[in-house]
Formats: structure tokens, C-alpha cells, sequence
């Protein structure tokens, strides 16, 4: 199978090494190991790889984003449990990358009402999605009181290798300033 790609946003190193701790403990292993708030899913972003020019110059022009991460949530369609992201300035971004990339088809959940996210667990066979919502409720209780404010200065490229495999940092495109 082909690799797949997608443009991300890193959280700050203290708070990627909370969630894969919880991930250790849980013993979760899935796309979502490297943590990551996707700006850009796949849609589009072809293994020919012609797309990337035009995107890293888009992203070269738009500032730094400031992000916040709160608690723990699941996704209403019960496919994932995830911390809270909001920043209209990703969601700006991710606009202008679709527009940019005008892929034929895109997902539902791409375009002005994207759900900015940071995965903590995919559901899979075996996973019970409701007992790590409690466990990361009591874990991240933190961040519902209080979310993580900080600023995002450079976009990731993340390469999967195909399925079964992880979303894994290639390279780092900066914002503008």
C-alpha cells in the first residue's frame, strides 16, 4: 500500500510526552502514537508529492498559530478519544491549504467546520473507547479546568507508511516570522 501524509501542528514537548505516557500505560498502539493536531488530512496529499511547494509556501505566509488544548472528549460517532484544540487561526490555515491543494475529494469533516483535535485513542478492535475517556478525564482533568495555551511557529509534514503504521514527522515547514 501507498504511504499516506497529512500537515500537523506539535504540541509542546511536555505535554507529547503526558500523552504517551498515558499511551504506555494503556499499551495503545495505533496512527495516533506520535501526538499531533492535524491542520491538513490526507485528502489530496498524493504520493507523488507535487503538492508540497504549493503547500509549504501557504504555510510560509501565515503566521504562527496560537493553540489551546482542554479536556478529554469522544468523537460523537465514537471513533476516537481525543483532548479539545481550538484555534481559529489553524482552522484559517487549514482553509487556505484546501484551497491551495483544491483536491477532488475531501473529507466530510475538512473545510470550515473542521474539529481541531489531538488524538489520544483510536478505536480498534479490543479498545473500550469509554473506559480511556474516564481514565483520560482523571488524567488530563487539568486541562479541562484550565487549557494549554501555546503558539505553533512551524507546520509538520507526518508520513504514514501505510496501513497498520504510525504518523511519523519528516519535516518541519516554518510559519511566517
Amino acid at each position: 500500500m501507498a504511504p499516506s501524509f497529512l500537515l500537523a501542528a506539535l504540541p509542546p514537548p511536555q505535554l507529547a510526552a503526558r500523552i504517551q505516557t498515558f499511551r504506555a500505560a494503556h499499551q495503545l498502539r495505533d496512527a495516533a502514537a506520535v501526538p499531533h493536531i492535524t491542520v491538513k488530512a490526507r485528502s489530496g496529499l498524493l504520493t507523488e508529492l507535487d503538492w508540497q511547494e504549493k503547500l509549504r509556501e501557504v504555510v510560509a505566509r501565515h503566521t504562527p498559530l496560537p493553540i489551546a488544548v482542554g479536556g478529554p472528549r469522544l468523537f460523537s460517532n465514537g471513533t476516537a478519544v481525543y483532548l479539545e484544540a481550538g484555534s481559529s487561526e489553524a482552522v484559517q490555515l487549514h482553509l487556505a491549504l484546501l484551497d491551495a491543494l483544491k483536491p477532488a475529494r475531501f473529507f466530510g469533516y475538512e473545510g470550515p467546520g473542521l474539529q481541531l483535535h489531538l488524538s489520544l485513542v483510536l478505536q480498534r478492535r479490543g479498545v473500550e473507547l469509554s473506559e480511556l475517556l474516564t481514565a483520560a478525564q482523571t488524567e488530563f482533568a487539568d486541562l479541562k479546568r484550565k487549557p494549554l495555551a501555546f503558539t505553533v511557529r512551524s507546520i509538520t509534514l507526518m508520513r504514514k507508511p501505510g496501513p497498520g503504521g504510525i504518523y511519523a514527522p519528516l519535516e518541519e515547514w516554518p510559519l511566517l516570522g
